[in-house]
């Protein structure tokens, strides 16, 4: 304990010394702090946007359907599947893909048509909120269902919508080769158009009912994919584990399998982290070098004295380190709240990125508003780092002065 009633007096001892070099660690802990909640927050809502919105954590289609798109590639029993994962309390929707023509009036675009379950999506994902004007698929058919005459629900991509001018009511008449190889047409009305979600989403799809894609294809009972969320209660390792032995003779994913860009965009985004770690740490460190070889210097007279009454090196190594050391805690821990406060701060307020058009990252669209995300984790790490920075940059300046010669060092003016 006089160890460090010996280290807080002696680091008050030059007040602007010490302001200078507690102000470095203070600032550059803070920064780190801000710095890791934003990308940490940055990195959170990419995965919640991509997991989220229609992805899930983990896929299940036939082994050989995302290699050739084929429609008769479907899921082996999608049941068995769904079931296994309403055991393990995950959220999970089957949906069938079929290429196909577009039109709108004069206009005509390739299309990606959705086959879904509209109650189904709404429960487990959040791209049935997405809806920029109009609303999504009912949740039942209309009453009239069945009928030639009846008009059939779509909702499209914001830039399949924009490439057909279709609005809410305009009629599309979709054309497509069906599974039997015979060519199937169909009438809709466009209920919906999606906001920005991801580029293919927006590009490409057209989102109908299961019923009405099984009369359009001619593909009763096809599932092309089975996609599963437990909403962020479990890991994807965790999601793909619970469905593994009834997706058997299937292909089973993980988010970061089917999306491997953003996948590794995270991990670089992670290595970011580290480096702008040891970037802060270098410079809290030189702060604190520089102060401890001035203090030090000042007082050679001093450690000559102790070394002449029989003072150890160890003794004087471990005045000086915990004079460091001291700093490094202190004032870490000064930087440390102010690095929460500031997060506190993004966290409810953000940054605003908005530039006039969505925002998208490795084509995933997310808010405009980029927030910071807690940690304190980081937190403790970032104190913890300026810390052990501190001890080390002070071990140069204390050993220097532990092999001083006692009486060259008392004759010091």
């Amino acid at each position: 304990m006089i160890v460090f009633r010996l280290a807080w007096r002696n680091i008050w001892r030059n007040r602007a010394r010490t302001a200078i070099a507690g102000g470095a660690i203070a600032l550059n802990t803070a920064i780190l702090i801000v710095t890791v909640g934003l990308t940490k927050g940055m990195l959170d809502k990419t995965v919640e946007s991509l997991t989220s919105m229609a992805i899930g954590q983990a896929q299940v289609h036939a082994e050989l359907y995302r290699a050739e798109r084929s429609l008769n590639d479907t899921v082996s029993d999608p049941g068995a599947i769904r079931r296994a994962a309403a055991r393990a309390s995950i959220a999970s929707v089957s949906r069938a893909y079929g290429p196909g023509l577009a039109s709108v009036g004069n206009k005509s675009s390739g299309a990606l048509f959705w086959g879904v379950s509209p109650l189904d999506e709404r429960r487990a994902f959040e791209l049935p909120k997405q809806v920029l004007v109009g609303h999504y698929l009912s949740d039942s058919p209309p009453a009239a269902w069945g009928n030639n005459d009846a008009v059939r629900e779509v909702v499209l991509g914001r830039k399949l919508a924009k490439a057909l001018d279709a609005r809410v009511g305009s009629q599309l008449v979709a054309v497509v080769q069906a599974r039997d190889g015979s060519i199937g047409n169909e009438l809709f009305a466009v209920v919906g158009i999606l906001k920005s979600v991801s580029s293919d989403i927006d590009a490409s799809a057209a989102i109908v009912r299961q019923q009405d894609y099984e009369q359009l294809f001619v593909a009763p009972g096809a599932v092309h994919e089975v996609a599963l969320t437990s909403h962020g209660r479990l890991s994807p390792e965790a999601v793909v584990a619970a469905v593994r032995t009834a997706s058997a003779h299937n292909e089973l994913l993980s988010w970061k399998e089917l999306a491997p860009g953003p996948a590794q965009m995270l991990g670089v985004f992670s290595s970011v982290m580290g480096i702008l770690g040891l970037i802060f740490g270098l410079t809290a460190g030189s702060s604190v070098m520089n102060s401890m070889l001035m203090s030090t210097f000042d007082r050679l007279r001093e450690f000559g004295v102790i070394k002449a009454l029989g003072g150890t090196a160890w003794r004087i190594v471990r005045d000086v380190v915990s004079e460091a050391a001291l700093m490094g805690l202190l004032f870490g821990t000064l930087g440390a709240g102010l690095g929460v406060l500031a997060n506190t701060y993004l966290e409810h307020h953000g940054l605003d990125l908005h530039t006039g058009d969505h925002l998208a990252l490795s084509g995933i669209a997310f808010d405009p508003v980029w927030r910071a995300s807690q940690s304190p984790g980081a937190v403790v790490g970032s104190v913890a780092l300026m810390f052990v920075v501190s001890i080390v940059a002070a071990l140069y300046p204390a050993l220097k002065v532990a092999r001083l010669d006692p009486v060259i060092a008392m004759t010091e003016p």
